[in-house]
């Protein structure tokens, strides 16, 4: 259920003293858009659901999983009675590790996990999503760092998996590590400089390929552009900087890549739908009352 919603911003409340939040929805009810900051994880248990991004829709069957990426604009439909699981959880702690960053880009802005389409690891999520259900009604010893354990758990097979299985890597084992390496040491490089004066050029000569071939394999890898990659690092960052009231819009703008106020304002709507002055008073109101809910 969405408990608190200023505008389109959902604000969790998590259980206390952690930053995880597990409910067990039966409800027939459906939500509108919205977004939030921690990832969200959603596995029916009986009857279908849908989640909307954008104008696509996907239906979840029984035992689908599907993951939603922090800031991510959705809405949720169910179809009738049943119930599903319905995870949310706060992941920045997980940024400091190198490789983690990649792996969340496979699965922007959704990720859809069945039998199906994820033999070798969709069982083993399932199970894992259930333990995390357990661990969170029965409030065990160390329960959020089991559940966190779970969580990264899950992370690794999804990106082991999506990697070994991209249609791209076709060819022997060590061509497929090959590949896979580049890949990560090139969404680490864009992660890290993305404030910086990337060009395709640039980044395809440090991974060795052809503009031409790299624009293909980044794509078949990320499901997006370059460009499009490079744009949603940079509103990342500057997301970070609204944090801090006292950095003028101008100025995050430029120190986040941008060459100019009005391409960051036009490309930092089109992908959160709001202005960045709009984002930096949600952040701001979503603290305050933080700040008097611990008073």
């Amino acid at each position: 259920m969405i408990e608190n919603l200023n505008g389109i911003h959902e604000t969790v409340n998590y259980k206390e003293n952690t930053r995880l939040r597990l409910y067990n929805n039966v409800q027939m009810e459906d939500y509108p858009s919205h977004w939030h900051t921690p990832i969200e994880i959603i596995m029916p248990i009986e009857n279908m659901y849908s989640v909307v991004v954008g104008n696509h829709t996907v239906t979840l069957n029984p035992g689908d999983i599907i993951f939603i990426c922090p800031g991510v604009i959705h809405s949720l439909k169910s179809h009738g009675s049943g119930s599903r699981i319905i995870f949310q959880a706060e992941i920045t702690m997980f940024t400091s590790i190198r490789e983690f960053e990649s792996i969340l880009s496979l699965m922007s802005p959704v990720l859809k996990v069945t039998e199906e389409n994820s033999p070798d690891i969709h069982r083993e999520i399932y199970h894992l999503m259930l333990q995390i259900n357990e661990e969170y009604e029965n409030s065990n010893i160390l329960m959020e760092t089991v559940i966190y354990s779970k969580l990264l758990n899950i992370f690794v097979l999804v990106g082991r998996n999506y990697t070994s299985n991209s249609a791209v890597f076709n060819g022997k084992d060590h061509k497929n590590k090959e590949y896979t390496d580049k890949f990560l040491f090139i969404c680490n490089y864009i992660n890290e400089h993305c404030t910086e004066d990337l060009t395709l050029d640039k980044v395809a000569k440090l991974a060795g390929f052809s503009k031409y071939h790299f624009t293909r394999l980044f794509k078949q890898i990320t499901t997006t552009t370059f460009y499009k990659y490079l744009n949603l690092k940079r509103i990342e960052h500057a997301q970070k900087l609204l944090a801090d009231p006292g950095i003028p819009v101008t100025e995050v703008a430029l120190g986040s890549g941008f060459s100019s106020l009005s391409s960051f304002i036009r490309m930092f709507k089109l992908i959160n739908q709001c202005t960045p002055t709009e984002y930096r008073n949600m952040f701001i109101n979503v603290t305050q009352s933080r700040s008097l809910s611990q008073k």
